[in-house]
């Protein structure tokens, strides 16, 4: 039988989604979780995106800023845990996710790691990794951009403690790299679009900008 995450009932979801977005955004010289785009910040669509999707609970790291930052997505259906230790690297957001996880009182099967500034997430990318988690039986599905295996990616609860005890600025990566032979890879080219830099958030504005015109224009001839 061909499984898909139709057949998911969301109010019995075993796989959770975290959301990292503890970092202080030094290159970008403003906190790019508020950053606007589609029509709120950056920290909104992308928790959005994941409530969308089959997954729950939805778990937000906060760290750097986050008082500043959490009015965005304090009305929304979601786990908030906010890491003391950000400075420290993302290896320490991934070890507050787990944690707070592991204090969940339902079972947590499986977990997608996600990044907020990644605009082309989506909630069909979250759940394509689901998909394949169930059809594939591997304990890691990745995306695949770029010539490399990176986040988006579901991990079985398997690799819970290994992504505790990663060290210092280590992310998930380091995980699935570990386990190369334990990973199956779903195609997600526009994956390796992050947004770190003011000139980041320029292009991807006007790529943005140009998509809704052409699809005014298209709209105008239906």
């Amino acid at each position: 039988m061909v499984f898909n995450t139709e057949q998911i009932d969301k109010e019995k979801s075993t796989i959770a989604i975290m959301i990292l977005a503890a970092g202080a955004s030094t290159r970008m010289g403003t906190p790019k979780q508020l950053l606007l785009y589609q029509g709120r910040s950056f920290l909104q669509y992308i928790t959005e995106m994941a409530i969308a999707s089959v997954c729950q609970p939805v778990v937000v790291v906060l760290g750097a800023n986050a008082e500043q930052i959490h009015p965005q997505i304090k009305q929304l259906p979601v786990r908030v845990v906010k890491n003391l230790d950000w400075a420290c690297g993302m290896s320490t957001s991934i070890k507050s996710g787990i944690e707070l996880l592991n204090n969940l009182p339902q079972k947590i099967e499986a977990v997608v790691i996600t990044l907020c500034d990644q605009p082309f997430v989506s909630h069909q990318i979250i759940n394509q990794l689901v998909d394949a988690y169930y059809s594939e039986k591997k304990p890691i599905i990745a995306c695949e951009y770029a010539g490399i295996l990176g986040v988006p990616s579901l991990f079985s609860q398997i690799f819970f403690s290994e992504l505790a005890a990663l060290k210092e600025a280590s992310g998930a990566k380091k995980v699935i790299n570990n386990n190369l032979n334990k990973v199956f890879s779903i195609p997600f080219p526009l994956g390796n679009i992050d947004i770190d830099t003011p000139k980041d958030y320029k292009q991807l504005l006007s790529i943005t900008n140009l998509a809704s015109e052409v699809q005014m224009e298209q709209n105008e001839y239906l």
